[in-house]
């Protein structure tokens, strides 16, 4: 406010004397008496026809450009205002935070008086274009709930959709703005002030280097604080926006009423009655001993039905039914277990019954969950989120598996130890089973959910690192599992969890290499013979040498047998900016087998015959092509910005090779200086398997041999973190 107020000084003495029927209007943040440190003015400079308006904008607008503030302005009358508000309904909003400067205030009251009542009278119609505008603009930016760098102003649950919140209380079509709305409303306005102070600019994006500064100008522990009180805010503003337009929506469509004139009340499930286009309770079930399962079950209609539940009967739901006990009632596990799997409408169900404390009746361990940030980019929603959706997500599989009620709890259950010390799969297991153990699941149930929660990142991990033409590969999954059902569930959770962590998470190549290892540990787990290893292509074993074959994802060269081929061919690959998923190296007969399986690093194909004849020169020896890929190689080495890359071994974990991993940083040209580093210090590698986790990689060489020599072992280690240095 006292920063509106110096404007409003300064403003007021660029034009020392106003001329009747002229006015200077604020609206925006600083007619709302909000404006952040380096937002632009936003003004109108009203009058009523008289000479030299011209002359007067000139001698307001210069002097705010040679401030370098930036303007927002615009010179009308009134009815040229009235008309451009109807027909933009933006325009229609920004009115109506009009609030007079200088100059003749009983013309800004015109103006103000007008919108308002234009406003109320076509706000039903307005309100349909603007949710239109607003579900495009959310579309671009996404939840601020759930994102780590979110934009403060333009997300869901934003500084926007609160102007949309007074917008409808204008019309008097709900009350928006209740006090938990103006809270939150009021701690985004600060952040945002924090934020415009720590990055000395107009920034509305809460950028992830900012974080820690901006929290310490809250008052708030850490970045992660910041981030969860950001998220608790927006999801208040996006709850009372859908309420908003859920309003608008009945009144545009009228309310259905009986022939006695109130509104109709239709069953839809036990205690639960649609009164609206709302879920309201069914007078039977208020009573002075509520059933503990009522509010499970009330969210269990909700999304299955796919409709709201009115505020009254959430309110009425978080005062007055009893927590349940011990474990749950037969009732309550069936609704929580419908619930999860409800499909489209569990998310916005989920959402409202965590908003008036639903949830943490359900389950106390919620609380420490909620809004928790996942920092790695990976991953598009905060934890809580996550899991719900991984829940939803599960629902495609639910006919694949034995146990689809399993699936449901296993994959909302699969992530409940992150945020905890250590690995958060085997820190969750126990906790997942104590919840399950709570619903009410037999001791079977409860044992199987702690297994898919332990082991839910198996498949992906070994899928992606390992070799699956390994007979110890295949047996050490089946041993962990154990059982097909328990596979299959494992199965699905796999699936669900990387559709619900976001698009980095998944590819066709991963559904593959995931559906290729279950189907072989599905033989050996059914048959108790573990599959034969593939054959090799007979197109390579035969006719002269080198045989090269592009075919979509598959690069495959046959030749002589010669140390550096599987770094010539890697680095080929990368010289023709493709991605090295997995590689594959044998002999047959004298003759060198590598298979690649690649896609393209940023979208596009390369020129397949020049790639073709690349690699010919390359895996012949060829100099020219050697002193290209070691200049690229040079060129493209990691900064020194980064963490230290690290070496792991495994020793039992393949039949006639030691595995190698290497975890760094990501850069292109990284296999063939590891390759090339490992070929140098004599390791043969027969296989490797490339993992891109975000902005690093886990790579996994198999190195013929025992290895059991331990100066053997620090002689490749230190030439692999040289190639793969920081």
């Amino acid at each position: 406010m006292e920063r509106a107020a110096a404007l409003d000084m300064w403003l007021r003495s660029l034009v020392p004397a106003w001329p009747p029927g002229v006015a200077l209007v604020a609206f925006g943040g600083l007619g709302r008496l909000q404006r952040a440190p380096h937002s632009d003015l936003d003004l109108i400079l009203l009058h009523t026809g008289v000479p030299g308006i011209d002359e007067l904008a000139s001698s307001l607008w210069y002097p705010i450009w040679d401030s370098r503030i930036g303007l927002d302005h615009s010179v009308r009358t009134i009815p040229e205002a009235l008309s451009v508000a109807h027909d933009d309904v933006k325009v229609a909003l920004s009115l109506l935070d009009a609030r007079h400067v200088t100059g003749d205030r009983e013309l800004t009251q015109q103006l103000v008086e007008a919108a308002t009542e234009q406003w109320r009278r076509t706000a039903v119609r307005q309100l349909v274009r603007l949710r239109e505008i607003t579900l495009t603009r959310w579309k671009a930016h996404g939840e601020l709930a759930f994102l780590l760098e979110g934009d403060l102003k333009e997300a869901a649950g934003g500084l926007r959709d609160v102007g949309i919140l007074r917008a409808i209380a204008h019309a008097g079509l709900a009350d928006t703005m209740r006090p938990a709305v103006r809270a939150a409303h009021l701690r985004l306005l600060d952040t945002r002030d924090a934020l415009h102070a720590t990055a000395g600019r107009r920034v509305d994006r809460l950028v992830a280097q900012e974080r820690e500064s901006v929290a310490r100008l809250l008052g708030l522990d850490d970045g992660d604080a910041l981030l969860r009180r950001v998220a608790s805010d927006a999801r208040t503003i996006t709850h009372a926006l859908d309420d908003g337009w859920r309003m608008a929506d009945r009144l545009r469509s009228g309310r259905r009423r009986g022939a006695d004139g109130k509104p109709q009340r239709r069953p839809v499930a036990r205690d639960v009655v649609e009164q609206d286009g709302e879920l309201v309770l069914a007078r039977t079930a208020i009573g002075a001993r509520p059933d503990p399962s009522l509010s499970l079950r009330v969210a269990a209609a909700g999304a299955v039905t796919q409709l709201p539940i009115a505020r009254a009967t959430c309110e009425w739901l978080a005062a007055y039914c009893p927590p349940l006990p011990a474990p749950w009632p037969p009732a309550a596990r069936d609704a929580f277990v419908t619930l999860l799997g409800a499909g489209l409408g569990l998310v916005p169900t989920w959402e409202t019954c965590d908003r008036y404390g639903l949830v943490d009746g359900w389950l106390p361990e919620w609380t420490r969950m909620r809004s928790l940030p996942q920092h790695n980019p990976v991953h598009r929603f905060t934890l809580d989120r996550h899991l719900v959706q991984a829940a939803y997500e599960a629902t495609a599989f639910t006919r694949e598996v034995g146990r689809p009620d399993l699936l449901l709890i296993g994959a909302f259950l699969h992530d409940v130890g992150k945020g905890l010390p250590g690995d958060h799969s085997v820190v969750g297991a126990p906790i997942a089973a104590a919840v399950a153990q709570r619903i009410g699941l037999p001791a079977e149930d409860v044992a199987v959910v702690e297994k898919l929660v332990r082991l839910h990142l198996l498949l992906p991990d070994v899928a992606t690192r390992r070799d699956l033409s390994d007979p110890v590969t295949i047996r050490g999954v089946a041993e962990a599992v154990g059982d097909t059902t328990t596979l299959g569930l494992l199965h699905g959770l796999a699936r669900a969890d990387a559709q619900a962590t976001g698009p980095a998470a998944w590819s066709d190549w991963k559904g593959r290499l995931i559906a290729d290892l279950v189907r072989r540990v599905h033989i050996a787990l059914d048959t108790g013979v573990l599959p034969a290893p593939p054959r090799p292509d007979p197109s390579l074993v035969a006719g002269p040498l080198p045989v090269v074959h592009l075919d979509g994802e598959r690069v495959a060269v046959a030749a002589a047998d010669r140390r550096g081929l599987l770094a010539a061919v890697a680095g080929c690959l990368a010289l023709h900016r493709l991605e090295v998923l997995t590689a594959d190296a044998s002999t047959v007969d004298g003759r060198a087998l590598v298979e690649f399986r690649v896609r393209p690093r940023y979208g596009t194909p390369p020129d397949s015959l020049a790639l073709a004849n690349d690699l010919r020169r390359a895996v012949t020896g060829d100099v020219s092509v050697t002193q290209r890929l070691r200049g690229r190689a040079l060129a493209t080495r990691p900064g020194g910005g980064g963490r230290a890359p690290r070496v792991v071994w495994h020793r039992e974990a393949a039949t006639d090779a030691v595995i190698l991993e290497v975890r760094a940083s990501d850069a292109p040209g990284l296999l063939y200086r590891v390759t090339s580093a490992l070929d140098e210090a004599g390791a043969q590698v027969r296989a490797a398997r490339i993992s891109t986790l975000g902005t690093d990689v886990v790579d996994a060489f198999y190195l013929v041999g025992t290895w059991a020599d331990d100066a053997e072992r620090d002689k490749v280690e230190a030439a692999v973190l040289g190639a793969a240095g920081t």
